[in-house]
């Protein structure tokens, strides 16, 4: 292979790196997660970083007190940020390629899904 070879084999590799990054940066944008908890009290959504998105309160939120309440957010938050984040994980995968140390790293790194 002479020079102009491999600088064209190189220039195609970058292209469609390029363009698996910015699929994966489309996709990346448009992930969010919901959650409801169990007795409906809370709905939330929240993007891959676990912040808050939305906040709704169901009709069951009125006969739980306000530590009720704050606990029932903070475990639907949870579940909903492990939701986001693995959705997100997935989304790096081709890019990051699927049994690469790097995203086995990042699995690594996924918050837990809350029981």
């Amino acid at each position: 292979m002479d020079g102009r070879e491999w600088l064209a084999s190189y220039e195609e590799r970058l292209q469609d790196i390029g363009g698996r990054a910015r699929r994966v940066q489309h996709e990346l944008a448009a992930v969010v997660a919901t959650a409801t908890s169990k007795d409906g009290a809370v709905t939330v959504t929240v993007d891959p970083a676990g912040a808050l998105r939305g906040l709704v309160l169901g009709e069951p939120a009125d006969a739980l007190s306000r530590a009720q309440l704050a606990t029932a957010v903070l475990e639907t938050v949870r579940q909903a940020h492990a939701d986001a984040a693995r959705q997100a994980a997935a989304a790096a995968a081709p890019l990051l390629g699927e049994g690469s140390t790097a995203m086995a790293m990042l699995r690594a790194h996924l918050p837990e899904v809350p029981r």
